[in-house]
Parts: C-alpha cells; structure tokens; sequence
C-alpha cells in the first residue's frame, strides 16, 4: 500500500479513515476537498484543481480522500494500487455530515454549520447514481486491490488489524 484511494458518499467518514490509516502506515493524506475548495465556499477552476490533482499524483506514496469521479478518476486509479470503499448506508452518511456541523474539520477550509438540502439529496442518491458509476469503474481495475466496507466497524477492524 503506497499509493491509496479512500472513495465513498460523503458523510462516510473518508477523511477520519484516512487519518486513522495515515496513524497505521504514515503516508501523507491528500484531501481533494482542500485543492477544490477555497475558503469562502467557491471552488478553484477545474485547470486549477486538475492541475493540483495531477501535480500530487506524482509523489511516491499518498492516500487520497475523496472521490471526484468526474475528475481524473482513471487516471488516480490507474496511479494507486489500493482502494478503500467505504460503503456505508445512506442513514450513517446523513448522520455523519450531521454530526460535523459546527466543526472544525482539518480536510476542510471551511466549517459547516447547517443543512444543504441539495447536498443531502445528493447523499441519498449516491447509492442509485454514483455507487453504479464506481463499482463498475472498479471492476475495470483488476489490477488494484479493493476493500470495501459495509459499515464504520468493519472498517475499524480492519485498522485494528494493520497493527
């Protein structure tokens, strides 16, 4: 594991699964949100944002946190040697972004402190329009190992396990 992915809906707890991984094999994390996000809610230019993905691809080793599927999903892919999906029910990834309002998050410019219905709706529809689009991209990538997780014990367990 030296070049990883950690992908799922957000809410998931993608950021705090890096980090805990991050304690377990000390590669440094990459947050997507960070390159795409400024700090008053706007995002950079997608030159900008693909360039800054692109550019911290090229380093040895890195966990990645976030999907982005739409930006240089392949190519990150094709990059890595490992995915982490955290596959959580949609209730765990509502209350997950619940439970961080009024937060500071350190993958995160800004704190958020109330719900985004559009966001949420996004969340609930993940598992019927985003989850197709990436398990089927996975399986285009035999080559990388996957472990997907069902539920945050799962994935606990599994870090436990590293040592």
């Amino acid at each position: 594991m030296k070049k990883i992915l950690v992908i799922g809906s957000p809410g998931v707890g993608k950021s705090t699964f890096s980090r805990r991984l991050q304690k377990k094999i000390n590669l440094p994390i990459i947050y997507l949100d960070q390159l795409f996000w400024r700090s008053d809610k706007t995002t950079v230019s997608k030159e900008e944002f693909l360039s800054q993905v692109k550019l911290k691809m090229q380093a040895d080793a890195w966990i990645m946190d976030g999907n982005y599927s739409d930006s240089l999903f392949n190519e990150r892919l094709n990059a890595c040697n490992t995915v982490f999906f955290l596959d959580y029910s949609v209730d765990t990834c509502l209350s997950g972004v619940r439970q961080r309002w009024g937060k500071k998050r350190p993958d995160m410019t800004w704190i958020e402190e109330q719900e985004d219905k559009e966001f949420m709706n996004y969340i609930r529809l993940f598992p019927k329009i985003q989850k197709p689009n990436i398990v089927r991209i996975l399986k285009d990538h035999p080559n990388i190992t996957v472990y997907s997780f069902k539920n945050r014990q799962e994935s606990l367990d599994f870090l436990d396990k590293l040592g």
